[in-house]
């Protein structure tokens, strides 16, 4: 897995002063993207559970990412206070299976969009997450992001992730760097 993220050119980059975009080919059609966006049961196998977004609604995402790994890894002590935790957000674009953005954790710590564009028999996600408040969220945001997306593309392409964890804390150091 590590070496997945080191393939990939960039990792993250900032697009703004407040904005980062992460991207993604994934070997599945943008239909069976657009569900592991928005269907809560396939989006708890990369990111987060809780209850499914739909146009113009609110949803839930829930904090347990014991799902993420295919080993039994317990979460490091800084990210414990998470687990079982949940958000609710807002579909602020529904645009399927082209276009999602929603509020994130709550709308306190800005939107996500992601972008989905058909590629021969895969897809090109682009996730851009902007109005992020922090100094240090583009680093912790990235480091999210990146780890999280790296488990969709594992996922879609019929494998796993044995310790989402230690995939977790290499992908930090990847956004750090990329970063500066």
């Amino acid at each position: 897995m590590a070496e997945l993220l080191v393939q990939n050119s960039k990792v993250v980059e900032r697009v703004g002063p407040d904005a980062i975009r992460l991207e993604r080919l994934l070997d599945a059609s943008a239909e069976t993207v657009w569900r592991y966006l928005t269907e809560a049961e396939l989006r708890e196998q990369w990111f987060m559970g809780g209850t499914d977004a739909v146009a113009g609604g609110e949803f839930e995402l829930l904090v347990d990412h014991d799902k993420l790994s295919s080993e039994a890894v317990s979460y490091p002590d800084s990210y414990e206070c998470f687990k079982g935790r949940i958000f609710n957000e807002r579909v602020i674009r529904f645009e399927p299976p082209r276009l999602l953005e929603t509020t994130f954790q709550g709308g306190d710590n800005g939107i996500v969009t992601y972008e989905l564009m058909p590629e021969g028999e895969k897809t090109r996600l682009i996730l851009t997450h902007s109005k992020i408040a922090s100094p240090s969220g583009f680093q912790d945001f990235g480091g999210g992001w990146n780890s999280h997306l790296s488990v969709l593309q594992e996922k879609l392409a019929g494998r796993s992730v044995r310790d989402f964890w230690a995939l977790h804390s290499k992908s930090r150091e990847e956004v750090a760097r990329a970063l500066g």
